[in-house]
């Protein structure tokens, strides 16, 4: 009898426990992975807040390398890593980042979101350089260095480091900008020329957050790619710089979540 009360004790014990056991890893495995994608001028530790937060709660996160070559080049490198993903991706793309995301993400069914963080959203036939002159308001043009002539042909662009906290990260901390001014990935001139050809906005649900202090890509042009993508979302952050997710990490990780967690 008394046995048959511990055995029973144990079955219903173990009863109870296997699910809760096997319910982390299920909800774990639903949460999408988060491939982050730098843009110009910084590189992926631009990301390390975001990544903190987003780690925190729970998602695998993948900050994926961007040549700042070329649109397409850069494109097909991201939309091998998001191929190489089993299971739902979130796709987050910073300023010529967005670019990128727009192409990689065409023809790769599990992309579930486009997150533009003070990105560019271009239509077919637009390039970063003429979405940035679309609308007044960027100062980019007379920060930038002499460029540095490629064995290949074309040149590679490189912000003043004494003029890039102010223009590309003005509401970070002067020395946590001078390392990022000294740290800076150079892009080549002609990815900033080269036309999108079909931007994934246009089916996959995207959302939107900027800086209203953004000085490299003028906020109504972001507010006017914003709208004209349709976004489920757009967060406009009170005196951000370009670098919005390296100034308000938080914030950025919250879209990136709820659009991680919308149907």
């Amino acid at each position: 009898m008394k046995k048959s009360l511990i055995a029973g004790g144990l079955m219903l014990a173990a009863g109870l426990l296997a699910p809760a056991a096997q319910a982390e890893p299920a909800a774990s495995a639903a949460k999408p992975t988060v491939v982050l994608v730098h843009g110009a001028f910084a590189d992926s530790s631009s990301w390390n807040g975001v990544i903190a937060a987003l780690q925190h709660d729970g998602y695998t996160v993948v900050a994926a390398p961007d040549n700042l070559r070329g649109v397409r080049a850069d494109a097909d490198i991201v939309a091998d890593v998001v191929k190489g993903i089993a299971g739902p991706v979130v796709l987050v793309g910073h300023s010529y980042g967005g670019s990128v995301i727009s192409e990689a993400a065409e023809g790769a069914a599990n992309v579930k979101a486009l997150v533009y963080v003070a990105a560019f959203a271009p239509e077919a036939g637009e390039t970063a350089l003429g979405l940035t002159g679309k609308f007044p308001g960027s100062t980019l043009g007379p920060t930038l260095a002499p460029p540095v002539p490629l064995a290949g042909g074309g040149n590679d662009l490189y912000i003043q480091q004494a003029r890039f906290p102010a223009q590309f990260a003005a509401d970070v901390p002067e020395a946590q900008a001078r390392l990022m001014a000294a740290g800076q990935r150079p892009i080549a001139d002609a990815a900033l020329s080269e036309a999108s050809t079909a931007p994934a906005w246009k089916h996959v649900p995207s959302w939107f957050v900027y800086g209203d202090a953004d000085r490299n890509i003028p906020p109504a042009a972001m507010q006017f790619m914003a709208q004209r993508a349709g976004a489920r979302e757009t967060v406009v952050v009170k005196g951000a710089s370009h670098v919005v997710m390296v100034s308000h990490p938080a914030q950025v990780a919250q879209l990136i979540e709820r659009a991680a967690k919308a149907p």
